[in-house]
């Protein structure tokens, strides 16, 4: 040994207890502080200290169970370790705590317990000399050519360079530590190789009393041979697979013996890492090393193009040298998953039969025929040319019209695989674009995390509510959309995740949207635009009967035997308790009926006579009353309280049933009870939801010629409103049109005040100028407005009449009302043949291309018909 002095440590040491280890000198471990007599050793000697002597602390194994420690001081281990804070942090979840990372520096016995509170401290008695340690080659010289410890230390250090001579030399940590056993002094490797080998608490605290250093050789030396033992093991059963020849020198247990070893570097060189203690687990990490070699085969098997699948070897290459402990191989691992389960070359072979795709079409969907036309002519198109590319469209509608259930059924026919992407309220690009792999819980987008979902590239793909699209501080989606959605493009789209080309192409993307204004004109322009109107009356007659009813009896347990609900019940159903374009409050009241009918059927109830009758059968003044079913134990005139339905009938809902399940009607025809005043008329308003009767009233009063304008009117109405009002003054002496004393200007001494109703409602819009004209018209010369017309139209100051949108849903919305003559544009005539002809067949419709032709439309006999006004009750004895 040299004879330079040594470092001494202090003669009085703080102890800290510890029941997770024993730490031996020269490794490193993490121990967390909790009993009180541990915290107080870190808050009033760690945290508090100044000196790098106030670092220096005891450490003693507590051998006393855990689960059994006392506030006594436990009988103290005669030997422990003096180590070196090097790293203190605390934490308060779940409970208040610290961890410790001590640097063990060497061996110490307990002279005398000098106290016990708050924390013990003791007088101790240094036993390895922290002083320059001796070369390998002076220590053989110390002990002689055949002294036993030079002996020992030689076939220790034989063992130690076979162990690592196991290892994979191509890495770089190996390396390392290859180099560092040559010039790592020989009295430090019992207890640097013990602290990483796998053994038990039991053995590293015999390694701890064994002071002398050739004892110490002696305790270490058959640990380190089993594991030698223990590696040639797991190499001999590697072996015998030839498919894992290759990876026989890359055994997991290697591997982790070289990430625990790469630990020990990092210490001595400075760093902070925690202390590990190796484990050969055979099963478990021979099933991981199996796993790389397992994920290598699928990116070869995945037949992704070259681009990708270079990329995917390169990660593959960087996986097999990354530690598992580091937090980019879980990262990198998930990204070849993915690579791996993306459908690059799997498809679905699609149905091209047109018969058959007409008549599925046609048994899922009742009306919509533009819609099933599109979806014929793409399978047309795609027999004659197999390379289609998929369309992109876009259904635009009401709710409740069938958009997301087309999609679904085109997936059916095509025999596509279906996934729905639910865009509304999205604000942040990532969601279609993906994460890139730079931030913490990186994800793709929807789209990819769609096909992978799917397992084809190419399904049917919804995208959901395209106009409901947010925009934020993360980015503009839609704008994200316009590679997905752009035929040009989408054969190369680059998720961020993935960051390699990924082709659509095959994609066959429909968006559903219920209006086109909020859709940004680029990505608009993009998409095949195909509205879909709503629904007539007969139409949705028949959806009920084909397709809601049998859904909403199977729904809630019932059979055509128990529940029947005739056609004229469904009528009344429609147009007194629901007024929409689609079907959805109709599906709702059926299903009302339903549970109100289950509930009979539950109870075991009776029915009467004028239950289980049809609708037709139902006797006169039922409706006011008289034949009252047994609900409140009255009875029709001859009908026994305990007349009971036989078992196989099924309850009947009649007019009367109906009323007593959804209770009064909702809405009624108020348009002719509407009109019984001048001016007021009937315009036609479109809607997200649909077509809208719209009423218009007027009045005036005295005043000084100002013009009031009530119900939440956008700026074009009130522009419209000011044009009305400027046209028929211009005209006034033509249709004899006068204030309330009788002057020629309609606005001399006059106030007026126009309101639409429903003032909650925002309202806006253009075409609400004849409907302003006509009112005006009415309120001046006092004549109403015939009570079955309803209009729509935009006006010009010089009185023409400029065409509108939405015809067809207004129109729809007039049928609904029961109006009879409807008052549109001249230029909007071409959009009557949307219109259904059981529709057209019912209503009178008049083009108009000025002003003249609608007041004419509007009024009975004309306008103005007659040179003087009629008075009011002259007026109702010629309606």
């Amino acid at each position: 040994m040299s004879s330079n002095s040594g470092i001494q440590i202090p003669s009085r040491l703080p102890l800290l207890l510890t029941h997770e280890g024993v730490l031996l000198p020269g490794s490193t471990m993490r121990i967390s502080v909790e009993t009180a007599r541990n915290m107080h050793l870190v808050k009033n000697r760690l945290l508090k200290g100044t000196s790098l002597k106030s670092t220096i602390i005891g450490v003693i194994p507590n051998t006393r169970d855990p689960e059994h420690d006392t506030e006594d001081l436990p009988t103290l281990h005669s030997i422990g370790t003096a180590g070196l804070a090097v790293q203190v942090v605390g934490s308060n979840w779940p409970k208040p705590h610290y961890t410790l990372l001590i640097t063990g520096l060497c061996r110490f016995r307990v002279a005398q317990l000098l106290k016990e509170g708050p924390f013990p401290v003791a007088e101790v008695e240094q036993l390895d000399k922290l002083e320059q340690y001796t070369s390998p080659e002076e220590m053989s010289e110390a002990a002689g050519p055949e002294g036993e410890l030079g002996e020992l230390s030689k076939r220790f250090y034989q063992a130690a360079v076979q162990l690592v001579g196991m290892l994979d030399m191509s890495v770089p940590v190996v390396a390392k530590l290859r180099r560092l056993l040559d010039s790592l002094p020989r009295e430090t490797l019992p207890d640097v190789l013990a602290s990483m080998i796998h053994t038990s608490n039991k053995e590293k605290l015999q390694v701890l009393d064994a002071v002398s250093l050739e004892e110490r050789f002696k305790k270490t030396l058959p640990l380190l041979t089993r594991q030698i033992e223990g590696l040639k093991l797991l190499q001999k059963t590697r072996k015998l697979r030839p498919d894992d020849n290759k990876r026989a020198s890359r055994s997991s247990g290697a591997e982790v013996f070289v990430r625990d070893w790469s630990n020990v570097l990092a210490v001595r060189k400075g760093g902070v890492l925690p202390g590990h203690q190796f484990s050969l687990d055979e099963e478990g990490e021979d099933e991981d090393g199996d796993d790389t070699a397992v994920l290598e085969r699928k990116v070869k098997g995945a037949n992704m193009p070259q681009p990708a699948l270079r990329v995917c070897l390169k990660e593959l290459k960087r996986l097999k040298k990354m530690p598992q402990s580091m937090p980019e191989y879980a990262l990198t691992r998930n990204y070849l998953d993915l690579m791996v389960e993306l459908p690059w070359s799997k498809s679905t072979t699609d149905c091209l039969d047109i018969h058959a795709a007409r008549v599925l079409l046609d048994s899922d969907h009742y009306a919509m025929e533009k819609l099933k036309r599109r979806v014929l002519e793409y399978l047309a198109v795609r027999q004659l040319k197999s390379t289609l590319k998929g369309p992109i469209l876009c259904f635009v509608g009401p709710p409740g019209v069938g958009k997301t259930s087309v999609g679904r059924s085109i997936a059916r026919t095509l025999g596509r695989e279906f996934h729905r992407i639910a865009l509304g309220g999205v604000c942040d690009q990532s969601d279609i674009r993906g994460h890139r792999r730079t931030y913490v819980g990186s994800m793709p987008g929807r789209i990819i995390n769609g096909l992978k979902t799917v397992g084809v590239n190419n399904p049917v793909f919804l995208l959901d509510e395209v106009d409901k699209l947010g925009k934020s501080l993360q980015g503009d989606p839609a704008s994200a959309l316009l590679e997905v959605l752009d035929p040009e493009q989408n054969h190369s789209f680059t998720d961020h995740y993935l960051n390699v080309a990924f082709d659509l192409s095959q994609v066959l993307f429909i968006a559903t949207a219920n209006s086109t204004a909020t859709i940004p004109p680029a990505l608009l322009d993009r998409m095949e635009v195909l509205q879909v109107q709503g629904y007539t009356q007969e139409e949705k007659v028949e959806i009920a009967h084909r397709h809601l009813i049998p859904h909403q009896l199977e729904q809630h347990g019932l059979t055509p035997q128990q529940l029947q609900i005739p056609q004229d019940t469904t009528q009344d159903i429609i147009s007194k308790y629901t007024r929409e374009a689609g079907v959805r409050s109709l599906e709702r009241k059926i299903g009302a009926i339903c549970r109100a009918v289950a509930v009979k059927v539950a109870e075991g109830h009776t029915v009467t006579k004028s239950e289980a009758a049809p609708a037709e059968s139902t006797p006169q003044g039922a409706e006011h009353g008289e034949g009252k079913r047994g609900r409140r134990g009255e009875e029709p005139d001859g009908v026994s309280a305990d007349m009971a339905a036989p078992p196989d009938m099924p309850i009947v809902i009649d007019h009367i049933a109906l009323k007593d399940i959804l209770g009064p009607h909702v809405f009624e025809m108020e348009v002719s009870e509407r009109l019984t005043l001048p001016g007021v008329a009937v315009g036609l308003a479109w809607t997200p939801l649909g077509g809208e009767i719209m009423f218009v009233e007027a009045s005036r009063m005295e005043g000084e010629g100002q013009l009031t304008l009530t119900g939440q009117l956008g700026d074009v109405m009130k522009e419209s409103a000011h044009l009305a009002m400027s046209w028929l003054r211009s005209n006034a002496k033509t249709y004899q049109l006068t204030n309330m004393v009788g002057g020629s200007d309609p606005l001399e001494g006059t106030d007026i005040h126009l309101h639409f109703p429903a003032g909650a409602v925002t309202k806006d819009g253009p075409s609400a100028g004849v409907t302003m004209v006509t009112v005006l018209a009415s309120l001046f010369s006092g004549r109403l407005v015939r009570s079955d017309v309803a209009m729509t139209g935009e006006i010009t100051l010089r009185g023409l009449v400029l065409p509108v949108g939405g015809i067809k849903d207004k129109v729809l919305a007039a049928h609904r009302a029961g109006v009879k003559r409807v008052i549109i544009p001249k230029r909007n005539e071409k959009d009557l043949e949307e219109i259904p002809a059981n529709v057209r067949v019912e209503l009178d419709f008049v083009t108009a291309s000025n002003l003249d032709e609608v007041l004419n439309a509007a009024f009975d006999g004309g306008f103005p018909g007659m040179s003087n006004p009629l008075t009011l009750p002259h007026i109702v004895s010629k309606l």
